[in-house]
């Protein structure tokens, strides 16, 4: 599976609006944005890059004033992680992601009342950008071109679901267009006021089974705790292996 979800990482970098491929290198970029959760670039699977080829990468980030920052997953690409260790690349987190298969798919009980929506209108884009930044502490700020972003995911191919809340949005999460045959879910978020009411995993559940419906065979996500990793698991994921973040300080 490390060879699915790191294939599909190329692919899922190859649609940012800048792309640059360089010495088995893809690195994405979007010019309205420095978050170095959107620029960051992934190895091709089986790369064994050279000095040189690290290198360039690095000067791909310096040229636009970003932090060189990659994702990946370990075991489709083994020997890049010691090439980037040898250019003085760190660790930030090792994650374990999961995996949900049409035939594991299932929506928890008690959860079969919450209604999930897809977004229509602007208002909506910009309640779930808000929504989700308040989800995440702050993490990211909500801002025009978020609710932007999330518009493109979903008129891109990929999907979009949310709550609603009498105030906009209670909460929601992504899923990413399907290629080489399985998606990513990610942004999965609830407003601290709605927790424990299972939005989070119907909304797993809403986009895990649309991008079936789409065709994928497969759905990973990566969870940020052990409670989130329960509401997956009750889903249908189970654990399938690890994705590595390193980074570049200035």
């Amino acid at each position: 599976m490390g060879t699915d979800v790191q294939s599909f990482a190329v692919a899922n970098l190859r649609r940012r609006p800048v792309l640059v491929e360089t010495g088995g290198f893809v690195a994405g970029f979007d010019p309205g944005t420095t978050s170095p959760y959107i620029n960051y670039a992934t190895p091709l699977p089986g790369t064994r890059p050279t000095a040189r080829d690290v290198k360039e990468l690095i000067e791909a980030f310096r040229v636009r004033d970003l932090k060189p920052r990659l994702e990946f997953a370990p075991d489709a690409a083994p020997s890049v992680e010691p090439a980037l260790r040898e250019a003085g690349f760190g660790v930030e987190a090792t994650h374990t992601y999961l995996v949900c298969t049409p035939e594991r798919l299932a929506v928890p009980r008690g959860t079969a009342a919450v209604p999930v929506a897809v977004p229509a209108t602007d208002e909506d884009y910009r309640a779930i950008d808000a929504a989700l930044s308040e989800a995440f502490a702050g993490e990211f700020a909500s801002s025009p071109e978020g609710a932007a972003r999330l518009r493109r995911i979903q008129e891109d191919g990929g999907a979009v679901r949310f709550v609603r809340a009498p105030d906009g949005c209670a909460g929601g999460a992504t899923c990413s267009a399907p290629a080489v045959g399985t998606a990513e879910l990610a942004g999965v978020g609830t407003r601290p006021a709605f927790r424990g009411q299972g939005i989070a995993a119907v909304v797993t559940a809403a986009l895990t089974e649309t991008m079936f419906a789409r065709g994928a065979q497969s759905v990973w996500l990566e969870y940020s705790g052990a409670g989130s990793r329960r509401v997956y698991e009750r889903v249908g994921f189970q654990p399938r292996g690890t994705r590595l973040y390193m980074s570049l300080e200035s």
